[in-house]
């Protein structure tokens, strides 16, 4: 579905934020990206997204394809037109806009009313708090709501491939839990998913394969399973083996953050 080879991009034709990626998503598939603060994970969503240069971002090197079809050029438009929708960190929803008016904006593009009534059905199904804070304005909701509402909003579009980015941010575990049961089932009703997580715990729990960044380079890839059992990504990103109490992930994240940061720095 997804190809990627050879990525290079940069910021301001300076910072060089991605270095020679390889990187693929198959049909039906769910794809974890891990790495710490730093390492290109947004950089890479937002390549292949098409958001890149709204951030001062180029890509520089290399090639992205969706279904066979280059994407270099493409703006943000024309990749949701394809089927490629991505949720972006910090759920950017229309805090004074209610949850049904959000909904619809995310279905603009669909020009089929039957297409954009199913996706709304679909997204009431997957997260029934939505029908019932239709009216509100979406800026009451709770962090977890609002997480929710991004991504029934990115659903709207009838995404091919769902790219979310940090969607565990700033949630509670039991909802950090929710939103995983409900990647898997978006995942089960056809719609493959690339997720961006530091919540490595999380990710490989519902990914197929997974990759690991470390400051903009493919460092490990495999199966989502046998990287889980690796001493690196149990070490670095599941918190073991490090010798730490309480929030291991976090802590063992906190070493690999500065190494990124000492590496940029150089």
């Amino acid at each position: 579905m997804l190809s990627i080879r050879g990525l290079h991009a940069t910021y301001g034709g300076t910072v060089l934020a991605l270095r020679g990626v390889d990187l693929e998503v198959g049909d039906a598939q769910v794809v974890a990206v891990l790495g710490s603060n730093g390492a290109g994970k947004s950089t890479l969503l937002r390549a292949i997204s098409g958001t890149l240069r709204r951030h001062r971002g180029r890509v520089d090197k290399g090639s992205i394809s969706f279904h066979g079809t280059d994407l270099a050029g493409k703006d943000p438009a024309q990749c949701v037109g394809m089927g490629l929708v991505q949720v972006p960190e910090g759920r950017r929803i229309f805090t004074r806009l209610t949850v049904e008016e959000n909904l619809r904006a995310g279905g603009l593009g669909q020009r089929d009313r039957a297409a954009r009534s199913a996706a709304q059905k679909r997204v009431l199904e997957l997260f029934p708090v939505l029908a019932d804070r239709a009216a509100s304005r979406a800026g009451l909701l709770s962090g977890g709501e609002q997480q929710m509402l991004a991504i029934g909003r990115g659903l709207m579009a009838g995404p091919k491939l769902l790219l979310l980015d940090e969607p565990s941010l700033g949630l509670a575990p039991q909802m950090i839990g929710r939103i995983g049961e409900v990647i898997r089932e978006i995942n089960r009703q056809g719609t493959a998913v690339m997720l961006v997580e530091q919540n490595a715990t999380m990710a490989l729990a519902v990914a197929d394969d997974a990759f690991v960044l470390d400051v903009g380079r493919v460092s490990l890839s495999g199966p989502a399973a046998e990287l889980a059992r690796t001493d690196a990504v149990q070490r670095l990103y599941l918190g073991h083996g490090s010798g730490e109490t309480g929030d291991g992930a976090a802590a063992a994240r906190r070493p690999a953050a500065a190494r990124t940061l000492a590496r940029w720095s150089e």
